[in-house]
């Protein structure tokens, strides 16, 4: 039954009300296509650039080229630390799947020994996703091919040809040059972040003059784009930036005499530091031992820092600027300039019994010598001379003297660092210690003992300073600089302290076994032997405990007739400055007027010590590893002792 007021469906109502419907959709469809039509317009037309760009971008990479570093050479142009091709293989981590089994391939690979995948599995735990981890370095070719040809295979793995640092005199340079190695993430933040840090292969300075200079050796680094697929396969190298090589760095060192002091300490613990006296040109800085820097740039594995930093004879310190001693009697040459500049007449005579009476305390000399001079008290080394004559003159002008001559100083060298140690003085000790200075700290300053400590180019300038008599400035770079200035003394002054060093080496001194063998050519110098701790009269000499012992200390120059070159040489523990240091002297100073005769003498010395430096070095890890391994063993045996007899 058909409902009141209700409207009527026809046939025709439905069909308007199905093509509005339909009208509406359409419009909205219509709209949502003119909509999209414009979108694409847009992107194709006006983003037209952007888009590609983007498009470029994924099938276009740059890759940074690592610059080459400059060249180090000495003052003749020889090469201390050069480039040399290196087939190398990282790992980037954030990119590294499957940590095991890529692992585990490289190790079968590449022949990698325990200690090196345990050595790449710990950086890999402490290195940030930039960071590359090195695996492998100075790769033979099939090694670098075997990668190469399974890199699909190997997530993370980043092969690369490119350029090492090396260094041909090894450890003979380690503590002046230093090493290169991987950034870390604090130079990599303090550099904000520049993506050169983070290429493979790339290095940076990380101690010596590799990190000093560092700015002046690195280069600009060169560009590469290539194309590449989806996964990153290469297809084809596009354009390519040249990278601008570091600028080459001459030193004033002279590299042949740099290796022969370095090989001449032998296995001592010590240093040589060699000076020109007219320019301050530094011809030689020699620490031993030392490391080998080649090692460090590739990476050292645990064992071998273990061995470096517990070495007694720390290896890692660079004894020329940080090392630093009593200068003992090697002081005495600046004592006697101070002396004479307070106006006490060289002739004046001082009788020596063996001591110098202080009040209740009596200081002691090395024998009893009988009525002194300067000269004769210089060339026989007496203390009692110097008690007496630095009480007379004051510690306020022993102490200016010495800043004078260098002691005290920092020089201006381009060096990580250096110990300047202490020139002491009345107001030192009061703003040190707050406690008023006492004649018997003027007898112990007078010989070079009690306050004062020195490094070792500190008594090299010294010498330098007194042979020639010039406010010469110590230097490493070849580069202009003026000329130096005269110290304000007179000549007789100088005159006179040279003449009992002559008396030192030529006449009746305490280093009369290492005069000069070259005919008209003299050398002076002066002896001194430093206390590590205090000893009983009846105690010298004795040897004890190596690290008990005395050091031995030499300053020299030569030739006496007209100065040209300074040294100094520190040989630790080595109980005397006449028995260690002074042949060392002899030996290095012959190098410069007469190198056949020097390195004839050299190879007697190594032939008796068994073997050149690398060999030493190597047979002392080998000696090291076995003596751990005993360690080990033994507590390996006696865990297993015990463990039975709780059982």
């Amino acid at each position: 039954m058909k409902r009141r007021g209700a409207p009527v469906i026809t046939e025709n109502s439905q069909a308007y009300t199905f093509t509005r419907r339909a009208l509406v959709l359409g419009a909205a469809q219509g709209v949502l296509a003119a909509g999209l039509a414009a979108r694409m317009g847009y992107i194709s037309i006006a983003e037209n650039e952007r888009y590609n760009l983007l498009s470029d971008e994924n099938r276009i990479q740059m890759r940074l080229i690592p610059p080459r570093r400059g060249w180090i050479v000495d003052r003749h142009g020889q090469p201390i630390a050069i480039n040399r091709s290196d087939f190398r293989v990282d790992i980037i981590p954030d990119r590294l799947k499957e940590p095991d089994r890529v692992l585990g391939e490289l190790a079968r690979l590449l022949q990698l020994p325990p200690d090196e995948l345990e050595r790449i599995r710990h950086e890999l735990k402490q290195a940030a996703g930039y960071q590359p981890v090195p695996v492998a370095e100075n790769l033979a070719f099939d090694k670098y091919s075997a990668v190469m040809v399974r890199l699909p295979e190997l997530s993370g793995v980043a092969p690369l040809r490119a350029f090492s640092r090396f260094y041909p005199d090894g450890a003979a340079v380690a503590h002046l040059i230093g090493y290169v190695g991987t950034p870390n993430k604090k130079e990599y933040e303090a550099e904000n972040k520049s993506p050169l840090l983070i290429t493979p292969g790339f290095k940076i300075g990380k101690e010596g003059l590799e990190k000093t200079m560092e700015q002046r050796l690195r280069g600009k680094p060169g560009a590469q784009r290539v194309e590449v697929t989806a996964r990153g396969a290469l297809v084809r190298q596009l354009t390519t930036l040249q990278d601008v090589s570091g600028q080459p760095l001459p030193l004033t060192i002279d590299g042949g005499l740099q290796t022969f002091a370095a090989r001449r300490l032998g296995d001592e613990s010590g240093s040589v530091v060699v000076i020109d006296c007219l320019t301050g040109d530094i011809l030689a800085l020699a620490s031993m031992p030392a490391y080998d820097p080649n090692s460090f740039t590739d990476g050292i594995s645990q064992n071998e820092w273990k061995m470096l930093s517990q070495d007694e004879r720390h290896p890692l310190i660079n004894k020329a600027l940080n090392g630093l001693y009593p200068p003992g009697s090697t002081f005495k040459p600046m004592v006697a300039m101070a002396l004479l500049q307070a106006g006490i007449d060289p002739e004046d005579r001082i009788h020596c019994p063996g001591g110098f009476q202080l009040g209740s305390r009596f200081f002691r000399c090395l024998g009893r010598h009988g009525s002194m001079t300067m000269h004769t008290a210089l060339a026989r080394s007496c203390n009692t001379y110097f008690y007496a004559m630095g009480r007379r003159a004051g510690i306020d002008v022993i102490s200016a003297m010495g800043k004078t001559l260098g002691f005290g100083q920092k020089f201006d060298l381009p060096v990580v660092s250096q110990n300047y140690g202490t020139m002491p003085s009345a107001e030192w000790k009061k703003r040190k210690y707050d406690d008023d200075w006492s004649q018997s700290d003027t007898l112990n300053t007078s010989i070079g003992q009690g306050y004062v400590i020195v490094n070792p180019l500190q008594l090299a300038v010294m010498a330098s300073r007194i042979a020639s008599g010039l406010n010469v400035q110590p230097r490493l770079l070849r580069e202009r600089h003026p000329a130096p200035a005269p110290l304000p003394f007179t000549k007789e002054h100088f005159e006179t302290v040279r003449s009992g060093m002559w008396e030192v080496v030529n006449g009746a001194g305490t280093a009369g076994r290492s005069r000069l063998e070259l005919p008209g050519i003299e050398m002076g110098g002066k002896t001194g032997t430093a206390q590590v701790r205090r000893i009983v009269g009846t105690q010298r000499g004795q040897s004890g405990d190596w690290k008990y012992r005395d050091h031995g200390l030499f300053v020299c120059f030569a030739p006496t007739s007209n100065p040209r070159y300074a040294a100094s040489v520190v040989i630790e523990h080595g109980m005397g400055g006449a028995r260690a240091a002074a042949p060392v002297a002899k030996d290095v100073l012959t190098y410069l007027f007469d190198k056949e005769r020097a390195m004839a003498s050299l190879a007697k010395f190594e032939e008796q010590w068994g073997g050149t430096l690398a060999q030493r070095m190597e047979a002392r890890a080998q000696k090291w590893l076995a003596e751990k391994a005993a360690e080990k063993a033994r507590a390996g045996t006696a865990g297993g002792a015990a463990g039975a007899a709780g059982r």
